[in-house]
């Protein structure tokens, strides 16, 4: 048995490990806007048309989102999401995807968080709690990214980041059905005492709640 010849890789193919790499290493920001085309061209030393399929290929991945006219933004940090975002799975798929990972992550919050930890969880419920029908799911999925970072297990974390953008996905669906409640203390202000309180059980139990709640609620718009 012979062994294929090893393949010259093409210029985007390379172009993208470029990008990418920038991304994972954290050169750009999860949600930030990455430099405009002529100055990565520039950079990279590669036509327009080499970079365009470049940023193609990583906005398929789930890495890159590209909005027209108004520029191209990191999404993941990994290729996850967009997997994720490829499988097609429901809004109950999403829950309990959540309920696997979110009381274990509010969990290890209770037991490891900092006092940064929950300065930012702090924040992050008083931005949700001003914010507008606009701003709100934005806000909403900020804060349980803050108790996701909390649990300081960085491989959780990055599990958990990846199913952000389909979290993000469902509770915009979700905001404009009847019943939906934008003010839920279970595993949102709840979650944040029981943390203060290193309360690790009381944690989890108010994360599984209120999961709990919007299943009953999306089985009873359902039926």
């Amino acid at each position: 048995m012979t062994l294929d010849p090893v393949q010259q890789r093409s210029l985007s193919d390379q172009v993208v490990e470029r990008l990418r790499a920038e991304i994972v290493e954290g050169r750009w920001q999860l949600g930030e806007r990455i430099p405009p085309e002529p100055e990565l061209m520039a950079e990279l030393e590669v036509a327009r048309g080499t970079l365009r399929e470049a940023l193609r290929a990583l906005q398929y991945s789930g890495m890159l989102e590209i909005r027209r006219g108004d520029g191209t933004f990191v999404r993941a940090t990994s290729e996850v999401p967009g997997a994720l975002a490829r499988s097609g799975g429901s809004l109950l798929d999403v829950l309990e995807a959540r309920n696997t990972l979110e009381p274990q992550l509010a969990r290890f919050a209770a037991e490891r968080a900092n006092a940064d930890d929950i300065a930012r969880i702090t924040a992050a419920l008083a931005t949700r709690a001003a914010a507008s029908d606009e701003e709100w799911v934005d806000a909403d999925v900020a804060v349980h990214e803050a108790v996701a970072r909390a649990a300081h297990n960085p491989i959780l974390f990055e599990i958990y980041t990846a199913l952000l953008p389909l979290l993000h996905e469902s509770m915009r669906a979700a905001q404009s059905q009847e019943g939906f409640c934008r003010n839920e203390p279970r595993g949102h202000d709840e979650v944040l005492a029981a943390i203060t309180h290193r309360d690790p059980e009381a944690a989890a139990a108010s994360a599984a709640a209120n999961l709990a709640a919007t299943v009953e609620w999306h089985e009873a718009l359902t039926r």
